[in-house]
């Protein structure tokens, strides 16, 4: 199949090679260390901190943050980082059920931190924390949905409209072909060792176009751009109520 016919629809079916429990493990730890590169140039965390997050924190100087699916915890540290320079404080709680990217993120990758305690990994599901009947001021993902099926799409956006305050933010790869060429042509000097560019691939395919996303969602959600490569879900309880309510 060639890839212009497998982006006419989702890929529903394959499996990226890191989510096998059996993968290479020295090809996984390359793959994690190279995430914040994929991350610093595609998916427009800066932004969002700068134009969602950080308003917030400028509010109280303080707010605490959900990173669900956190991988290699990369964008948690990022976001705390960022916060810390500008003056604010804000504490993230970054999970991921996977026991090896929690290893990684809780080790290997916070080596590199020199202020850690503004990060708090755990090995969970966000539905664990919602049965602990915890909260925080946002709640985000990065690059989860498409890695999700339906049920457990559906899961997760009712626990983080059970667990934020404030907004929810879950950022997604935006399926095109524009997108799937661009990525293999810049993004392949990462491939050697890793599985950044086959599952980086595999990730386009399985992602959303933003009229599918709008078509999975309900009201209490918007989606919408979130620069030329991805897609973002929105939920801000209050606006969802005033919706409700008119």
């Amino acid at each position: 199949m060639s890839p212009w016919g497998s982006l006419r629809e989702r890929d529903l079916y394959s499996v990226e090679d890191m989510d096998r429990p059996g993968c290479d493990q020295r090809r996984l730890t390359r793959t994690y260390a190279r995430f914040p590169v994929v991350n610093r140039l595609l998916s427009g965390w800066r932004r969002t901190y700068q134009r969602r997050i950080r308003p917030l924190l400028a509010e109280t100087g303080h707010a605490s943050l959900l990173d669900i699916g956190s991988g290699s915890g990369d964008v948690a540290r990022g976001l705390a980082r960022w916060a810390r320079r500008d003056g604010f404080v804000l504490e993230v709680t970054a999970i991921d059920p996977d026991e090896r990217a929690f290893e990684f993120a809780s080790h290997v990758g916070n080596k590199r931190v020199a202020n850690k305690a503004d990060v708090t990994y755990r090995r969970a599901h966000s539905s664990e924390l919602v049965a602990e009947g915890v909260a925080f001021d946002v709640v985000i993902s990065n690059h989860i949905l498409h890695h999700l099926d339906a049920q457990q799409f559906a899961g997760v956006l009712r626990d983080s409209e059970l667990l934020t305050r404030h907004v929810a933010l879950h950022n997604d790869l935006a399926r095109s072909n524009v997108a799937y060429v661009l990525f293999m042509a810049g993004f392949w000097p990462l491939g050697f060792g890793s599985y950044i560019v086959k599952d980086g691939l595999l990730s386009i395919r399985r992602s959303y176009t933003l009229a599918e996303l709008k078509s999975a969602i309900s009201s209490a959600w918007t989606a919408e751009r979130n620069g030329p490569w991805h897609n973002m879900l929105v939920h801000e309880p209050q606006r969802s109520e005033s919706r409700e309510g008119a």
